[in-house]
């Protein structure tokens, strides 16, 4: 019943004598007060918590035996001894491998393109999860490789000082001989030859180079290189990455991927054409330093990422119980260290000329091997449809195929060394891990595991959590809270999107507090 209609019912019945009004007194409201329902009030319904994330299905195991006897064997060890997820430890064994064996040969493809053996591959995980041992496991070949090059570069740096302190002063008393004609001073001079060469740098690997220095420094390095590290964000956060040269460098390392030649011309140094060059690279990363760069879209219009293999392990901590290390996994680390140093040592089919870079020989696949190769680009391009289940990784997943070439090219060389085709059951092995891989970088993407402001907001529930009092001071947030929120501005974004999933409130009042509610998983 409504105010007015209330009102004139009480008005009529009070004009005509009646004692009892013909109405109850409490459905008549205060003038300073809204009208009651005449029917029971609820208590306010309970906000619904959302998810940050759609549920993450666990990865698939990783089929670590498809690497062959030699790196598979090895990274299960490495995986058992350092207490390490089985992905973590087979990319770093496979990208050293990659590293290894780019300088001996590229691969042909099907389609009459050689590709060079070259992976470039990102490895996920937190800190704790062991990513630095075992990447320490993987490259001990590499390190000791860089030591004995450190020493024999530096009797060869004495000699060459030598050698062109000699020349210089040679080629000074030709041109200032003024016995000598035009003709006997450039018989005098090609007689002497050229300048000597400076003996190559002892590096195989950098952890943040940006491409400009690369490029720069190159000439005086190795010709096959690899950019290895177990803390990615030293690149992934580092000078060419950011925002005014992101696209510059990934524009630069899409080239080396590829194999092709880099050019570049500059006001000072002129210029710098480098061919026969070939990159490998890990990186390790944070998930939030990932998800900020394998969710940029510069990076991805670009397409580094689509050249990119990674992996995103479910976390074991908690589960590692302290165990002594097996003697049975000492012998295939013993072997896979000898075999990567083999093929360290072994000589590069490099150029007379220096400045023509490597010039490796073309791995041919086999036809059962091109037949095998077919299928899977078939199956895999019916997937990438409007409709196909792998719509949202098109950009990956139309080159997953180059991937298992390359992949199977890298486990032919560290088979044999000198090797000359690709066998079916080798690309039937390198077909499964890529399928592995288009398999992970599908699932990651469903789930929106790349976005850095969901993942900074998790990081802030979780630990918003571990704690046993109800609500939180906001300045504790920042001194105490996940380092990637401890800034205002940071803070403030993820506090706003857990208010948005129905996770946290804010009482008034001072000082500021954070209320969590409810201790359901999101």
């Amino acid at each position: 019943m409504s105010y007015r209609t209330s009102l004139r019912r009480a008005i009529s019945a009070y004009d005509s004598g009646a004692h009892r009004p013909a109405f109850d007194l409490q459905e008549v409201p205060c003038l300073d007060q809204p009208p009651r329902s005449s029917k029971a009030t609820s208590p306010p319904a309970e906000i619904e918590k959302l998810p940050l994330f759609l549920p993450l299905p666990p990865a698939e195991p990783y089929p670590i035996q498809e690497l062959g006897p030699v790196l598979g064997d090895a990274a299960a060890a490495i995986a058992r001894k350092v207490q390490t997820p089985d992905s973590i430890a087979a990319q770093a064994v496979l990208a050293a491998a990659s590293l290894a064996a780019q300088a001996h040969a590229d691969v042909l493809m099907p389609y009459g393109q050689t590709r060079p053996l070259s992976l470039y591959l990102v490895t996920v995980a937190a800190s704790g999860d062991r990513k630095s041992t075992a990447d320490n496991e993987a490259l001990w070949p590499i390190r000791r490789r860089e030591e004995a090059m450190h020493s024999i570069f530096a009797l060869e740096h004495q000699a060459w000082c030598i050698a062109h302190a000699a020349w210089s002063a040679e080629r000074k008393k030709i041109e200032a001989d003024r016995k000598l004609g035009f003709d006997d001073r450039k018989f005098a001079l090609a007689t002497l030859g050229p300048e000597p060469e400076p003996a190559l740098r002892p590096v195989l690997t950098s952890a943040e180079p940006t491409f400009e220095g690369l490029v720069k420094a190159w000439p005086g390095m190795p010709a096959a290189l690899g950019v290895f590290t177990a803390e990615g964000g030293q690149f992934t956060g580092g000078h060419g990455m950011a925002q005014e040269n992101r696209l510059r460098t990934a524009a630069g390392f899409s080239i080396l991927w590829d194999g092709q030649p880099v050019t570049r011309l500059r006001a000072l140094d002129g210029v710098t054409i480098l061919r026969g060059r070939r990159l490998a690279m890990h990186l390790m990363v944070q998930p939030d330093a990932a998800a900020e760069f394998l969710a940029d879209p510069v990076l991805r219009d670009q397409g580094l990422l689509s050249r990119v293999l990674v992996a995103a392990p479910n976390s074991i901590a908690g589960t590692r119980r302290y165990r002594m290390p097996s003697p049975d996994d000492d012998a295939p680390l013993r072997v896979y260290r000898a075999r990567i140093l083999s093929l360290l040592e072994a000589p590069s089919p490099i150029s007379v000329d220096r400045a023509q870079g490597l010039q490796p020989r073309e791995l041919r696949m086999t036809l059962e091997a091109q037949d095998l190769w077919r299928e899977f680009y078939d199956h895999v391009e019916e997937q990438c449809g409007p409709a196909g289940e792998l719509r949202n990784v098109r950009d990956f997943a139309a080159k997953v195929a180059e991937h298992a070439g390359r992949i199977a090219g890298v486990l032919t060389i560290v088979d044999d060394v000198n090797a000359s085709e690709i066998s079916a059951t080798t690309i039937g092995r390198a077909i499964t891990l890529a399928d592995w891989y288009v398999a992970e970088a599908s699932r990651l993407q469903r789930a929106a595991r790349t976005d850095p402001k969901l993942l900074r907001a998790q990081a802030l529930l979780d630990w918003l959590r571990s704690h046993s009092a109800n609500e939180i001071e906001f300045r504790d947030v920042l001194r105490l809270g996940p380092a990637p929120t401890r800034t205002k501005d940071a803070a403030e974004a993820a506090l706003a999107i857990l208010k948005a999933h129905g996770w946290i409130d804010e009482p008034t009042g001072r000082p500021r507090r954070i209320q969590l509610l409810g201790d359901e998983t999101s």
